[in-house]
């Protein structure tokens, strides 16, 4: 073993202990977010087919590409596609990233929707949907959803509903199974990470990057829903602001 190697590991018996013990600790801090997160997400997480219904589904962002939303976004807009079909839910909130010019993942979500059938007034476009707790306090404070399904992949959902039930919205999560590929492996690992964040945005509630003002965007969308009229681009809600960009 080399010598600088050799210098690192404790030369008493109290002292090899205390290592032992501060590894342990440390082990047990790193896996208390990851516990947190499962207890939290504990009878809430779902199928399309028997997730409870409710008025509206919030759809994470998941990365554009050449403008258009990526196979694991796609896959996650397919699914709030089905719940809307299947009257599980009546309004789509779509929340991502829109914070240059030339990224706008909200209004390539809403093309995707719209071109598979969902009426564009039963959209919801969140423009500041930096990351999963952005989202989940601007769902509640910002659109007023107290009660939502979330739709993201199987790896990300724990933590999305984990957080969006700290920031007040009572969710249940639907997550979107993909192939055990490269992607999927990163994004498993990702999440081990994340927990730490999600953690502490749960214990501190910190605001989003940007929080501004009420929007009747979801209000409107269900009432328009729950009227019975007919969707069409005129139903679009006009109060949807973007993010101002940095």
């Amino acid at each position: 073993m080399p010598a600088r190697l050799t210098r690192l590991i404790p030369r008493t018996t109290r002292a090899r202990r205390r290592t032992v013990q501060a590894v342990m600790l440390g082990a047990v801090l790193a896996l208390l977010p990851v516990t947190w997160m499962h207890t939290a997400a504990a009878g809430k997480l779902r199928t399309t087919a028997d997730v409870p219904a409710r008025d509206v589904a919030v759809v994470f962002g998941a990365g554009l590409w050449k403008g258009r939303p990526t196979p694991y976004l796609a896959h996650r807009l397919d699914t709030a596609a089905e719940l809307y079909r299947t009257g599980k839910v009546r309004v789509l909130l779509v929340t991502g990233d829109n914070s240059r010019t030339a990224y706008d993942e909200p209004s390539a979500m809403r093309a995707y929707l719209t071109a598979r059938g969902v009426p564009d007034g039963r959209i919801v476009s969140d423009y500041a949907g930096f990351d999963t707790w952005d989202s989940c306090v601007r769902a509640r404070k910002v659109f007023g959803v107290d009660r939502a399904v979330l739709v993201t992949q199987d790896f990300h959902i724990k933590r999305a509903v984990a957080l969006c039930g700290r920031a007040g919205v009572d969710a249940y999560g639907v997550g979107v199974a993909e192939p055990h590929d490269r992607t999927w492996y990163f994004g498993t690992t990702r999440e081990l990470f994340a927990a730490g964040k999600a953690a502490l945005d749960a214990g501190l509630r910190p605001d989003p990057h940007f929080l501004g003002p009420a929007e009747r965007g979801v209000t409107e969308a269900l009432a328009s829903a729950g009227a019975g009229a007919p969707a069409s681009p005129r139903d679009r809600p006009r109060t949807e602001r973007r993010a101002p960009r940095p």
